[in-house]
């Protein structure tokens, strides 16, 4: 196991995304003997520096794929930590005795983990609830023949195709053809025609007036108590990723970014903000004195 060190540098270069990308483009690439001889070593002798070297050795793949899904508007680099996640899974449960490659079997666990991380945060899927709706989610755009508004026989074709009924497909399609509308005009020669200005007041409804309510007492208070609760490294990684956040939608740190800024991995950083966030959650819902 003396040239296991030589394979692959212990560090990535991750100041940024692009570097990290360029670092991991250099990693040289394991021949098919030295990849089995390490899985071996992994799963005979749990020796983690052989699964290190599996992982790094891949990473470029995670980067390849990840870079698939950037068409869902999720950042570039969430999609990649969490493909890394899915890498690691199938590293971790690879056997080298059945004949296929380990570039090969991964494929699977890396799309699988970055699918569940799209459909979690992707505000405008609602409909992918079950195994088939999935599916359709992920595999209605390359099943598609052509890029115009499917014709009543395709979406019959592609219903069956996919175990899925018509009007699924046709809901599938409409939101994932479906672009981004700006509310707000872009200039002040616009405002006038503003949709903005032809929306329904709904200020007054009971729903929309308890809703207010509950966020008045989330915000302020609510939320200084929740950051209060929180070590400094803790509030500094929720407040980057979740609250530094401008009107437009930017300014939010990327894993990434905070992972060099506090000089840990990108998932013990994950894991921090997960902790976190869940202890928030408890503080904003526990009762205070001023609640009925």
């Amino acid at each position: 196991m003396t040239q296991m060190n030589s394979l692959i540098p212990v560090q990535l270069n991750v100041g940024s995304l692009d570097a990290y990308i360029s670092s991991v483009n250099r990693l040289p690439m394991l021949s098919a003997s030295e990849e089995m001889r390490l899985a071996r070593e992994f799963r005979d002798h749990e020796n983690l520096e052989a699964a290190r070297t599996l992982v790094m050795s891949h990473l470029r793949l995670v980067v390849s794929i990840a870079r698939q899904y950037l068409g869902y508007g999720l950042p570039h680099a969430d999609l990649i930590q969490e493909g890394n996640i899915g890498l690691m899974k199938a590293v971790k449960r690879y056997n080298p005795d059945h004949g296929t490659r380990l570039v090969t079997y991964s494929i699977h666990w890396i799309k699988a983990e970055i699918h569940e991380y799209i459909l979690r945060n992707w505000r405008m899927v609602k409909i992918a609830t079950t195994k088939a709706h999935r599916k359709l989610f992920f595999n209605l755009r390359s099943n598609k023949p052509s890029l115009n508004a499917l014709s009543p026989s395709e979406i019959d074709h592609l219903a069956k195709a996919l175990d899925v009924r018509n009007e699924d497909v046709r809901e599938m399609e409409k939101r994932l053809s479906g672009g981004d509308v700006a509310i707000e005009a872009e200039s002040s020669d616009d405002e006038t025609y503003a949709p903005i200005n032809w929306l329904t007041d709904h200020r007054y409804e009971p729903s929309e007036v308890i809703a207010q309510e509950e966020q008045r007492q989330l915000q302020g208070p609510g939320i200084d108590r929740a950051l209060a609760s929180l070590d400094e490294r803790s509030r500094k990684i929720v407040t980057a990723r979740w609250l530094d956040v401008s009107d437009d939608g930017t300014g939010a740190s990327t894993l990434h970014d905070l992972a060099a800024e506090f000089n840990i991995s990108a998932e013990r950083v994950r894991q921090i903000e997960t902790a976190a966030l869940k202890k928030m959650k408890l503080a904003l819902t526990a009762p205070t004195s001023s609640s009925h």
